[in-house]
């Protein structure tokens, strides 16, 4: 059985994705996407890889049309623009998927310290779902709203959660160095993305403080082992930079084994292994031979695969563990998608199983 599905804000780079990805789906019928100053427009008129593959016009955002069109809502808003909408959507028996930033966090205090501002409906931070399937599957098929995870979290959690689960690092001194491409920056123009200055380079671009950080914090802490104390914290050097890519992540974290233990790589693989055996979209990458011996995001371009793998340091008791995946895709709508397929019991591959490009 079909549902019907609806995009708020599909004119930006994460909205156009899941048009994109829902436009292939079996199961799903996508008859509503909206604009603020494109209504009419066709959506090939900005994605212009539609053309001749989709009829679909931009309509404005109507509450009672939205009750009366759609199922399920994915909002891909600016972040601060979700937590205004969602609650009416929510209150006509809709389900909302969320790609900002908006309900992420379940601590308004954070909330606040990261996105310097007041969250507007606070008591939803308790009720969204964190998007991530693999940590969050159970509550993600009873959840009315899902808090798509932010790519760059994505990324670091996917990479560390192996390690935090079967307690095996030191968790209150964890770097996280992160490469993006430049869609990571939004579909809308600033001088920082203009490409005399994008182009041809390496751009540090938030070394401290960035909001990712919070979610990466926040979902591995809860993977603490109960028998902790409550100094047992999990604490986050996250620093990002721009490179000349469009699409693709590769995260980079640096993690010290546990001082009362002794780690091998047979060790780690079966950890990893065991972690992600019966994780459909999760592929373990550690090879001896070929050319793509760790993970590299041009191997997962459009796709929502996500490469993890390591290399171990016994110089100095370290694990640099690596993370590559497509900010777009299982970064963003592609996660958005597999939320949407356990929601409605669909299998949680479905609408999502296409390989990458080789060469690209």
């Amino acid at each position: 059985m079909k549902i019907n599905v609806g995009i708020v804000a599909a004119t930006g780079y994460a909205g156009g994705e899941a048009v994109r990805l829902l436009s292939n789906h079996p199961n799903v019928n996508l008859n509503y996407i909206t604009s603020r100053r494109l209504v009419g427009k066709y959506f090939h008129s900005i994605f212009p890889n539609f053309r001749k593959i989709s009829n679909l016009k931009f309509e404005d955002f109507d509450i009672e049309k939205a009750k009366e069109k759609c199922d399920t809502i994915f909002l891909a808003t600016p972040h601060g623009v979700s937590q205004d909408i969602a609650p009416s959507l929510l209150e006509v028996g809709l389900k909302v998927i969320d790609l900002s930033a908006d309900f992420r966090l379940k601590d308004k205090n954070v909330y606040r310290k990261y996105y310097k501002k007041e969250h507007s409906i606070p008591k939803l931070l308790d009720d969204a779902v964190y998007g991530l399937p693999e940590l969050h599957r159970e509550e993600i098929k009873k959840a009315d709203l899902i808090a798509v995870a932010g790519c760059h979290a994505s990324s670091a959690i996917y990479g560390l959660y192996p390690l935090i689960k079967a307690d095996l690092i030191q968790t209150d001194k964890i770097i996280v160095d992160s490469k993006t491409g430049s869609s990571g920056s939004g579909a809308s123009i600033n001088e920082s993305s203009h490409h005399p200055i994008r182009s041809n380079s390496i751009r540090p671009y938030k070394m401290t403080g960035h909001r990712h950080t919070a979610e990466i914090e926040q979902e591995l802490a809860r993977l603490i082992p109960s028998n902790k104390s409550r100094d047992y914290k999990v604490k986050i050097g996250f620093s990002a930079h721009g490179v000349n890519l469009v699409r693709g992540i590769l995260s980079t974290s640096h993690v010290f084994f546990r001082e009362d233990i002794e780690l091998n790589e047979k060790i780690l693989i079966k950890t990893y292994r065991a972690a992600y055996k019966d994780e459909p979209f999760m592929r373990f990458i550690n090879q001896k031979t070929g050319l793509f011996r760790l993970p590299d995001p041009k191997i997962i371009i459009g796709t929502n695969y996500c490469d993890v793998g390591f290399q171990l340091d016994d110089h100095m008791n370290r694990i640099v563990v690596l993370c590559a995946l497509d900010n777009l895709v299982k970064g963003t709508a592609g996660n958005a998608v597999q939320c949407m397929n356990i929601i409605n019991n669909f299998p949680e591959t479905m609408g999502l199983e296409f390989v990458g490009f080789f060469p690209l």
